[in-house]
């Protein structure tokens, strides 16, 4: 397939006049519309209106442009089948061999908040048409989306003068991951917009708005694209990929991180890793936060601390579980320098994720050869830099979960104390930070801390007394004068009783027991402070 004619009409416009630029020099028409016409024109490359090339112009205020024969008997001719020819010839049409096209940002129309008539506008026509009827004639066509691409397809045209089928094949399915995603979105912002009709409507009848439950017909699952295979799943019988939401979220995510050195990152080092992640943004506020640390195994949280310096929060949260530490994930709110990595060094890590390392502190760690060092500079910004996404979608066979992400910090003022003594001021703060931390743990989840650091986690056991008695087993001695933060009521009194046997002090927890009394009077016949938060955080 010999290219000889590219119709180019992009919003994204990164990379796009020196891509076209190539073309242009490899002797290849250009055809181009509206914003992108008038860019590479401005920049001195050769064009042509497609206007000009169908001699049909623009009307409805643009809304029909490339919606013309000439444009799709150009894309869709079979160029190996003697009737397409045959029309092509007595129709005048010439071949479209390349399509490069994105799509009007309707996603970014709806994130503004634009009204409804100016969100429709955004919704692309022409350009899902060509990418359709490209992506279908891939036999004969190469259809570009993404402007990653534009890099390999330049190389091949110059060293061949066509795009290979195995290429042309791979951007045909990631053009119409790409349609189906833009109609997915579009159809979520449609139906929401239904919902809100009908819970604002006062004749809107009951059943009509418990139809949905306030949610939309059609998910928005958005548009992925593959980061890297995996050299397996949670097992070596198992397959896996990772794969990069697009866009990425305004939030640091691993799918935005640059590795550093190490090994090939797993399909386990993804999952913990993130989990580090989670965990330790609760605690990352900004520039002037203290330093936080999260040690994680197994996507749990098993060291948590806070400090006035990265060397302290880091040897904290290490010794507040070193058994579990070994082999596990750390995350960390600051750049580490060299005290920090000398120390980090100690202990075998798979992974340390961070906002940046110094070269000192990248020197001390390159000797551990198959340490994975993650960079991830968005993280040093501080949560107040973030846009947090609203929503998460867990996959279950046949089906897809999807829910309103836990944010929920603590927040002492709207906690109601219910027992006899209300905490001290240290208790409070100590309450605080256990809240914060017991929401990243696995139900039933059970979090003993001591100012800003963790010193017993109990978690995923099919009953809380079991969490608690494991939280105070791995305390030990610290348990005394610890405070205790659950994810869940307590269904008896017999959790908390252990909790005070084992030294606790303070109490943060939901409340909304059926046995509440019970658990209150048990805490009270102990001198303990309990404070009920009203929400809850289960984990699964």
């Amino acid at each position: 397939m010999t290219v000889s004619r590219a119709l180019l009409s992009v919003s994204d416009k990164n990379g796009l006049v020196e891509f076209a630029r190539g073309l242009s020099s490899l002797g290849i028409e250009l055809l181009s519309t509206g914003g992108t016409h008038a860019a590479l024109a401005q920049a001195g490359v050769p064009v042509r209106q497609v206007a000009d090339f169908t001699g049909a112009p623009e009307i409805l205020g643009g809304r029909v442009k490339t919606l013309h024969p000439k444009i799709h008997g150009g894309i869709l001719a079979r160029r190996d089948l003697p009737s397409d020819q045959a029309d092509m010839a007595s129709q005048n049409l010439a071949p479209i061999d390349l399509v490069i096209v994105n799509l009007y940002p309707f996603r970014e129309a709806v994130a503004k908040g634009l009204p409804f008539d100016e969100v429709i506008e955004n919704i692309d026509i022409g350009g899902p048409s060509m990418l359709r009827s490209a992506a279908k004639n891939a036999a004969h066509v190469a259809v570009v989306v993404d402007p990653a691409d534009y890099r390999i397809v330049l190389e091949e045209l110059r060293e061949n003068r066509q795009v290979s089928g195995s290429t042309r094949a791979r951007l045909q399915a990631r053009a119409f991951a790409h349609t189906a995603a833009y109609d997915a979105s579009i159809a979520t912002y449609l139906s929401e917009q239904q919902v809100k009709a009908a819970q604002a409507s006062a004749t809107a009848t009951s059943a009509g708005e418990s139809a949905t439950g306030g949610w939309a017909e059609t998910p928005a699952v958005g548009e992925f694209k593959l980061l890297q295979p995996l050299r397996y799943g949670e097992n070596p019988h198992q397959q896996a990929a990772f794969y990069a939401a697009v866009p990425q979220p305004k939030e640091p995510t691993l799918a935005g991180a640059r590795q550093l050195q190490g090994k090939e990152l797993s399909f386990n080092n993804l999952l913990d890793g993130s989990a580090a992640l989670e965990a330790l943004k609760e605690h990352a506020r900004g520039p002037d936060a203290k330093a936080a640390v999260v040690i994680v195994k197994h996507t749990n949280p098993c060291g948590v601390a806070l400090s006035n310096s990265l060397i302290d929060a880091y040897r904290n949260a290490r010794d507040a579980d070193p058994v579990s530490a070994f082999g596990g994930i750390v995350a960390l709110s600051h750049a580490v320098d060299a005290a920090t990595a000398a120390l980090i060094a100690e202990t075998f890590f798979e992974v340390v994720i961070a906002p940046g390392f110094s070269a000192e502190a990248r020197e001390k760690l390159a000797a551990k050869k198959q340490l994975r060092l993650l960079e991830l500079p968005l993280l040093g910004e501080g949560r107040d830099a973030w846009v947090s996404e609203p929503r998460e979608l867990r996959t279950i066979p046949g089906g897809l979960l999807v829910q309103s992400r836990d944010l929920a910090q603590a927040t002492p003022a709207n906690w109601r104390v219910v027992t006899k003594r209300a905490p001290s001021a240290d208790e409070l703060h100590a309450l605080c930070f256990a809240w914060n931390v017991v929401k990243h743990v696995k139900s039933n989840a059970i979090v003993l801390a001591c100012a800003d650091v963790t010193a017993g986690i109990g978690m995923g056991q099919t009953n809380r007394v079991d969490s608690v008695r494991i939280a105070a087993q791995r305390a030990g001695e610290r348990a005394k004068g610890a405070v205790l933060a659950g994810d869940a009521f307590f269904p008896f009194a017999d959790g908390l009783i252990a909790a005070a046997e084992a030294g606790v002090v303070a109490v943060a927890q939901p409340g909304g027991s059926v046995r509440d009394a019970e658990v209150i009077a048990a805490a009270d016949e102990r001198g303990l402070a309990m404070v009920f938060t009203g929400v809850r955080h289960f984990r699964h």
